[in-house]
């Protein structure tokens, strides 16, 4: 649980820097996301998703 806990601090410790030190840019990223179809944010997730997964059995294995 205290390893979940960390990995969800990091992300949002990771979000907010992003917010914080690019804001126009993520306006703008927003903005080209909200254009793209819906297929190929589901790919991009799911590829994203797998690559962390990886990542996580990788580092604990």
């Amino acid at each position: 649980m205290n390893d979940l806990l960390t990995a969800i601090g990091l992300v949002l410790v990771f979000e907010g820097a992003v917010y914080a030190l690019f804001p126009r840019g993520m306006k703008r990223m927003i903005v080209a996301v909200l254009a793209e179809p819906e297929d190929r944010l589901r790919v991009g997730g799911a590829v994203i998703a797998a690559i962390g997964v990886g990542l996580v059995w990788w580092l604990r294995g």
